[in-house]
Parts: structure tokens; C-alpha cells; sequence
């Protein structure tokens, strides 16, 4: 076996038992810009390495490149009033996913193989806003595509919805390694850009996909038990409000099915509001 295919070979077991992250052997001081190379950039190598491996086996986004040195640490606030000043310069969602990814406020960033910005049209009537990518949406670049994503398409073409006719989207656009919850830092860094991209996508509903993403948009503190099954408000800094409701997270409906029956009583009224938005519009 030659080297190559010996590498292939490692990184093909690595992801067959489930390796989605890689780490150094020694820890590091990230508060200190090192001109060597560092753990993450070798992490990305070994994740650029597969990709180029696989790339006859599966087309994806280009891996994000990461900073030759770590990027400075900022505080809460001033991460926060920086997404607040950069995302109300955007005047397109071309401008908003570029400036985006080049944001430096969120850690996220150093530890995501990929940026993921959103998928569908986006003149859609419908908007959907999950938490963050997971591993899948990870590694190519789309939001909801694992398996709570297919779970997702299944419930959106039970009321004659698709990606054609709806537009996704998430608050963070990075992993969180492991797929751990988001900290309310992240969730404060990133929430500037999607406010904005809600203000230029403009739809007419608004799906929050799962507890985070429906009590950070509403402002509320209730469990998505409490607040799925009706509708609500989200209220714009600027703008009219946005009719809105919470819906369980595909991926909890996969380890409690058993929810798939309020969630389905969910998805019919949706599918009453749609048709009478169209009627009015007929």
C-alpha cells in the first residue's frame, strides 16, 4: 500500500468510528500569537487532506482557510456593537454572507471546517432558523442536511413546501465542536447578522426550528414545549413585525417520535396560514 492510499485508508476508519474532531498532543496558549504553526492549523490540514482524498467521491464547498495567527480575542460587547455596525452596512445577502464569514468575533470560527451561510430561495414566503450546523452541515456547508435535515425535508413536503419554496437558515453559521449547546456569547456575536438577514429577506413567516433559535428571536424564557403550538411575533429593532412560530427540532423528533404527532397538528397550521396568504394574494 503506498502512502497516499495508507493515508486514505486512516482517515476513511477515523470518520467510520465517528472522528469529527482533531487535537494536538500538547496544549495551547491561545492568548499568545505564536509565528509557529498551531494545532488548528494542523487540524485544517489533516481536514484539507481528507477533503482533497474525497473530492472524486463527493463535491463540497472548499474547506475554509484558516489566519496565519490566531485572531485577537474581543470582549462580549465589543464583539457584539462590531456585528451590530457590520451587518447594518449590508445592503444585499451577497454583502451579509461575505461580510460574515470574515467576521472575527466568534471563536466558532477557529474550530468549523466550513462557513454555513443558508440554503433555499430567498424570495420565499417562509423562513426557517435552526440553532447551528452540525457535523454533516459541517462538512458541506449547508444547513440541515444530516439527519434531522431529511427529517426536515419529509415535513416540509408534507405541506407542498421544498428548498424551492422555503429558505433555511441557522443562528450560528459554525459548529460548535461536538455539537455542544451554543454559549449566549456566541449567540450575542452572531445574532446582529441574522437580524439583518431576516430585515433583507423580509418573508412572511417566520419557522424557529427548536427552543434556542424561538427564545432568542422572541425574547422569551420559555421551553419549546411552552411555546410551540401557537402563533407569535417576532418584533424587528426596525420594520414591521413578523408573524412566527416554534416548531420542535427535527432532531428531537428523531430521539422522541412519539412528539411527531403535536408537531404534524403544527405543520397543518402552517399549511392554513400559507393557503390563505395565498388566496388573499389570488
Amino acid at each position: 500500500m503506498d502512502n497516499i492510499a495508507a493515508k486514505r485508508a486512516l482517515l476513511d476508519w477515523y470518520v467510520a468510528a465517528g472522528v469529527d474532531e482533531t487535537i494536538a498532543h500538547e496544549p495551547v496558549n491561545r492568548l499568545v500569537a505564536d509565528p509557529i504553526t498551531t494545532p488548528a492549523e494542523n487540524s485544517s490540514s489533516i481536514r484539507e487532506t481528507h477533503a482533497g482524498l474525497k473530492a472524486t467521491d463527493h463535491a463540497r464547498p472548499p474547506t475554509a482557510q484558516p489566519a496565519s495567527k490566531p485572531s485577537q480575542l474581543q470582549s462580549r460587547d465589543a464583539a457584539v456593537e462590531t456585528a451590530q455596525g457590520i451587518a447594518a452596512g449590508c445592503a444585499t445577502l451577497e454583502e451579509l454572507r461575505r461580510a460574515f464569514e470574515a467576521f472575527d468575533g466568534c471563536p466558532l470560527k477557529e474550530t468549523a471546517m466550513n462557513f454555513v451561510f443558508a440554503d433555499g430561495n430567498p424570495f420565499a414566503k417562509v423562513m426557517l432558523i435552526g440553532e447551528a450546523p452540525g457535523a454533516e452541515e459541517d462538512r458541506q456547508g449547508l444547513p440541515f442536511v444530516g439527519p434531522a435535515g431529511r427529517l426536515l425535508d419529509r415535513m416540509l413536503a408534507a405541506i407542498q413546501l421544498d428548498r424551492t419554496k422555503a429558505y433555511i437558515t441557522n443562528i450560528l453559521p459554525w459548529r460548535p465542536p461536538g455539537n455542544r449547546n451554543p454559549t449566549d456569547a456566541e449567540i450575542a456575536a452572531c445574532l446582529p447578522f441574522l437580524e439583518r438577514h431576516i430585515a433583507l429577506l423580509n418573508p412572511e413567516i417566520l419557522l424557529f426550528m427548536g427552543g434556542t433559535a424561538a427564545k432568542t428571536l422572541l425574547r422569551r424564557t420559555e421551553g419549546i414545549m411552552r411555546l410551540r403550538g401557537k402563533w407569535m411575533k417576532y418584533e424587528p429593532a426596525l420594520g414591521d413585525p413578523i408573524t412566527a412560530r416554534a416548531l420542535l427540532h427535527p432532531a428531537y423528533l428523531l430521539r422522541q417520535p412519539a412528539q411527531k404527532r403535536e408537531t404534524w397538528n403544527d405543520l397543518l397550521d402552517i399549511k392554513s396560514r400559507l393557503d390563505q396568504s395565498e388566496n388573499n394574494t389570488s
